[in-house]
């Protein structure tokens, strides 16, 4: 039976430059940084690569973030996959836990994260499970 995570964090991307030049003005590279709070105290490090279109509202995106700190009191590391598509408008976002990702106290985890934004707020709700080492 999996656990429920909830909380808030405060995100800064920073523009990165692409590693091809020549890739357009529709795709992008940022650096993520996130501090967390509630059920899960920890921050985090990532990347994020991005693709417009020219049809206003259709975008994608895929991130790794390496998060670090404490999930309901158990102390160690996982890492975060994003993918997520715009299309016209309708958002869908998956963020899973990298298998084998956990370390610490957190190994054997797995998991999914849902964020929502209201009022430019960012909350989390994570389902996750610890399996036993």
């Amino acid at each position: 039976m999996p656990t429920h995570a909830t909380g808030t964090f405060e995100v800064k991307l920073l523009p990165q430059a692409l590693a091809n030049a020549d890739a357009g003005p529709l795709m992008g590279r940022l650096s993520i940084n996130k501090t967390f709070s509630g059920d899960l105290q920890a921050t985090s490090q990532g990347e994020m690569l991005s693709a417009g279109t020219a049809v206003k509202g259709s975008a994608g995106y895929v991130a790794m973030e390496c998060v670090t700190g404490t999930l309901r009191g158990k102390s160690g590391s996982f890492v975060l996959q994003h993918s997520g598509t715009m299309n016209r408008g309708a958002p869908q976002l998956t963020v899973s836990v990298v298998p084998d990702s956990g370390t610490g106290e957190l190994l054997g985890l797995t998991g999914t994260l849902t964020i929502q934004i209201a009022d430019g707020k960012h909350s989390y709700a994570m389902d996750y499970e610890i399996a036993p080492q």
